[in-house]
């Protein structure tokens, strides 16, 4: 039974299908697992007695005939899906103990499918940051290095999969928080269209740039649960009513004669030697595929941190204005009057990164500055989303780094909001665009920590994107390998 805990998503199918376990056996199993490694603090919400009836249910469903690659498959979810059986707090005392009356509609999806949820994971206040020293409820620890940060904002999710106590879980990605944990954690992380899976039920941060997404082993796993987990919803004014597809259908693609865009300026100062050497190996091994490598330029891409640092705080501003103590969130105990209630409850309710957020938002948006901050950073956006469709007319997919470095320690970082803005350079502008992107492992950097490349396509070409990172893993095993003590 041990040996499941390093199974895949699909693997574990598998075995459910032949009737080599059950779901609670997985569950029982994976819930041991957590309890064992809670010094990762990557779990804020354990409920066994819930995950157990989720289990027994799957179960009663295949023992009436029913079948699904999801079935019965353990997972978890990123403290910022509210959720009706655990609480939702997006790792804030603002709302610390929150139970949601409804379920999140990407947590729904995989429900429905028979996925059985194993708790609620650790992340960045209302998912700010890129290290996920901003959690009100302590620090996740990197299984591959535990003086070494997860990354942010999804650092729960990726510690998670990575130290293989839970199979499969939800993510988000606003600025590149699925790709960067994923990247120093030797995990798979994957961040589709914007639009294409539904926030309704995630808690606000950008609502433009908010995407839920998906930590994994591996392509193919990513694949399978964004056939559930993707699709048109009716109730989030921002979901792209498209039909449906099947995202393993490109799983056996032939890379060869495929283009990849190779971007100069990804490659340039910053971006230290151990990384570099991972990322050209990668592409290398793609060269040995058949591929080709085609340099391309996005010569606007480093203006995408501080466009994204006013977009970004200004949606954060209104989005988060809602806590107030009256209609949302915690409110103080004692107050004067309802402006002083106020004020004390999200002092009270809502630590440094939020707050810094709040006030930059509120800056670039107040008369005399909305025009000459918010306004022009909306223009280079839009720049910034027609380079990239410059570079798709001559390339099938693009691929870089992830990030400059691999994981830095606990408190590096934590004293320059800037150096820590600056984590983000490769994965921004993919955001600010929109595009489906992610993060596979591809070697390892400085003291063992993991080395990831990002591979961006076009929009709606999640299919292809996991086609050709599938292939590499096919030929490669860095996705298998496991943090010593896992």
């Amino acid at each position: 039974m041990s040996d499941f805990a390093h199974a895949s998503v699909a693997e574990l199918g598998r075995l459910l299908d032949a009737r080599q376990v059950s779901a609670v056996e997985l569950a029982q199993l994976f819930l041991a697992r957590i309890d064992a490694h809670r010094d990762l603090n990557a779990f804020l919400d354990v409920r066994p007695e819930v995950t157990l009836d989720l289990a027994r249910a799957a179960d009663a469903r295949r023992a009436r005939g029913e079948t699904g690659a999801l079935l019965g498959v353990p997972m978890a979810h990123k403290d910022i899906f509210v959720t009706r059986e655990w609480a939702s707090t997006a790792s804030s005392r603002m709302l610390a103990g929150y139970m949601s009356p409804f379920d999140a509609t990407v947590v729904a999806n995989l429900k429905q499918a028979g996925m059985v949820c194993l708790g609620k994971l650790n992340c960045d206040e209302f998912a700010m940051g890129s290290s996920n020293e901003n959690s009100a409820f302590g620090n996740v620890l990197n299984p591959w290095d535990k003086g070494a940060v997860p990354g942010g904002s999804s650092g729960g999710s990726s510690a998670a999969v990575a130290a293989r106590i839970a199979p499969a879980a939800t993510a988000t990605d606003t600025g590149g928080s699925i790709r960067e944990p994923a990247a120093f954690t030797g995990i798979t992380g994957t961040k589709p269209t914007y639009g294409r899976p539904s926030r309704w039920g995630m808690i606000a941060f950008a609502s433009s740039l908010d995407t839920a997404g998906l930590m994994t082993q591996s392509a193919e796993d990513c694949a399978l649960l964004f056939n559930n987990m993707l699709g048109y919803d009716e109730k989030d004014s921002t979901s792209l009513d498209r039909p449906g597809e099947d995202f393993t259908r490109d799983l056996n693609i032939d890379v060869r004669d495929l283009k990849i865009g190779v971007p100069k300026e990804f490659f340039g100062d910053g971006l230290q030697p151990d990384v570099e050497t991972a990322v050209r190996e990668a592409l290398r091994e793609y060269e040995r595929m058949g591929a080709q490598l085609v340099e391309i330029s996005l010569p606007n891409a480093e203006l995408g941190i501080p466009v994204y640092y006013v977009i970004a705080p200004a949606e954060a501003s209104s989005n988060l204005s809602r806590f107030d103590g009256v209609r949302y969130g915690h409110r103080a105990a004692e107050y004067g009057d309802l402006i002083d209630m106020i004020k004390k409850s999200r002092a009270e309710g809502f630590g440094p990164e939020p707050k810094r957020r709040i006030l930059v938002g509120a800056y670039v948006l107040s008369h005399g500055y909305y025009d000459a901050y918010f306004i022009q950073a909306m223009k280079v956006r839009r720049i910034i989303a027609d380079e990239f469709q410059r570079a798709f007319a001559q390339c099938d997919v693009i691929m870089s780094p992830v990030t400059t470095s691999v994981a830095f320690g606990f408190g590096e970082k934590a004293a320059d909001p800037v150096a820590m803005y600056l984590a983000d350079l490769y994965t921004v502008p993919g955001s600010l665009a929109g595009i489906p992107s992610m993060s596979i492992p591809c070697g390892t950097g400085a003291k063992g920590r993991p080395v990831g490349l990002q591979l961006m396509t076009n929009y709606f070409e999640e299919a292809k994107m996991l086609g050709i990172a599938h292939a590499y893993q096919r030929a490669t095993d860095w996705h298998r390998r496991v943090p010593a003590g896992f």
